[in-house]
């Protein structure tokens, strides 16, 4: 037996016909051209639409006219704490200025990335805010084709000309490693996911090198996938359980680190303090962990709005030049780095 078909909403005919109206003035109505309909005439498909409860087609809209009122974002791991308030941001935003926020998550596949860039492209979405573990070349070339305006999110490309949003990388590690040498911490351990694919774990830790080099300091750094969890564990016992000339800590690049990190001291009974932890982003739980874990918290929210603000600005001035804009960190300090 056949199911039978579901009604999603009334048609613009039946708006239409119920207003006494043609399908082009209903069309205009919830298009572009509403100021070309009478006041009473105006009134009446309202009316209708609210009665029957009509939503017009958006995307249908975009494939005729080229405006669908969508913004894309790409992220290459939702799972992330930091894409999920960014995200945030940037939809708070979107809704502001009219818009409507479509999200494709890539889970750091190359090519998932390309698949849903096409897909957004076929959607006709006005702006895209990219957060990208490839380098989507093709795909990129053929949105710019289009005047798509484009903005990064926290990572770079370097074929790619574009405004780009994210944190003062150099900045956040400066006031990592002030904060910890400041507390009496003498060997660190930089602990990071690899950065191949991540322009701003690629920053952050030559930055953190460069500070070291620049200042003699004694530190080293790892750069582990977070699932090998074996791994890891090596890593911080070789640091942990060496003979010690000073007192320790490790730094961690993102949230996903510390909580990583977090789970292997706490497996060896490690007591936070005594051996210094602290991390960039700041997480729900931070504060809930023993004496609690210092954070550089990034302005996540204000992040996710400039985002939004650099493709306003795009969609009215094609011609400016690409540029960056860099937010500071915030240290909320905690018992992890206080000896």
């Amino acid at each position: 037996m056949t199911a039978p078909t579901r009604r999603t909403g009334a048609t613009i005919l039946e708006v239409a016909r119920d207003a006494g109206a043609s399908k082009t003035s209903v069309s205009r109505y919830f298009g572009d051209e509403r100021s070309r309909l009478s006041p009473d005439l105006q009134r009446r498909i309202a009316a209708s639409a609210g009665r029957l409860g009509y939503r017009p087609n958006r995307i249908a809209r975009g494939l005729k006219g080229g405006q669908s009122g969508l913004i894309g974002m790409l992220v290459a791991d939702i799972r992330n704490p930091f894409s999920v308030a960014v995200m945030h941001g940037v939809e708070q935003a979107c809704r502001a200025h009219g818009f409507s926020l479509m999200v494709c998550n890539t889970d750091n596949d190359p090519v998932q990335e390309r698949d849903h860039l096409a897909l957004l492209a076929s959607y006709r979405v006005e702006g895209l805010v990219l957060n990208v573990a490839g380098h989507p070349g093709e795909e990129l070339a053929a949105l710019a084709d289009r005047d798509t305006p484009l903005v990064l999110l926290d990572r770079s490309l370097g074929e790619l000309e574009a405004d780009m949003v994210g944190l003062d990388n150099d900045r956040a590690i400066d006031a990592a490693l002030d904060h910890l040498h400041g507390q009496g911490y003498g060997e660190l351990l930089y602990v990071s996911e690899p950065p191949e694919r991540a322009s701003s774990r690629q920053r952050r830790l030559e930055r953190f090198r460069a500070r070291l080099d620049a200042e003699g300091l004694t530190g080293d750094a790892c750069c582990l996938p977070l699932d090998d969890t074996p791994a890891l564990e090596h890593a911080i016992a070789d640091f942990l359980d060496r003979p010690a000339t000073a007192p320790r800590a490790l730094l961690c690049a993102n949230g996903n680190v510390t909580l990583a990190v977090t789970r292997v001291l706490q497996a060896r009974g490690d007591a936070l303090g005594t051996t210094g932890l602290m991390g960039i982003d700041e997480l729900d739980w931070c504060g809930l962990v023993g004496p609690g874990i210092t954070t550089l918290a990034q302005p996540t929210e204000a992040i996710g709005r400039a985002a939004m603000d650099s493709l306003l600005e795009r969609l009215t001035d094609t011609r400016r030049p690409p540029r960056q804009v860099r937010f500071s960190p915030t240290l909320i300090a905690r018992g992890s780095t206080r000896r």
